[in-house]
């Protein structure tokens, strides 16, 4: 199965919406649970997720964004500058990473602030 950043990306900003202290369960429609258990993972291992997964299943239930999560979350929220970090990081990389794109979004940012 492949990473998904679009996906986890996504799943952060679903944990972000939920209005329950205790973590939520997340659907996104025409997504597969196999699609989301694996990118929730990857999440979880990049340390942007506190999640719990049941094992021989594609159950889980994310308890909260870690206070990386907001972060990345915060930096890559808007659609035109998530658009373009992407494109960043592939015409100058060639490949796609949660590094990469923290780095281009800074970068993005920065540039806008005029710094």
């Amino acid at each position: 199965m492949k990473r998904d950043m679009d996906l986890i990306r996504t799943i952060l900003l679903e944990v972000e919406e939920s209005p329950s202290p205790e973590g939520c369960r997340i659907e996104v429609p025409g997504r597969s649970r196999d699609e989301l258990y694996y990118n929730a993972q990857l999440a979880h291992e990049a340390g942007l997720i506190e999640a719990r997964f049941l094992r021989g299943s594609t159950d889980f239930h994310v308890l909260r964004l870690t206070y990386a999560g907001h972060e990345f979350l915060d930096a890559a929220r808007n659609d035109t500058l998530w658009v373009k970090a992407k494109e960043m990081v592939i015409k100058n990389t060639g490949t796609l990473t949660i590094e990469g794109l923290k780095i281009a979004l800074s970068t993005l940012i920065k540039h806008a602030l005029g710094a």
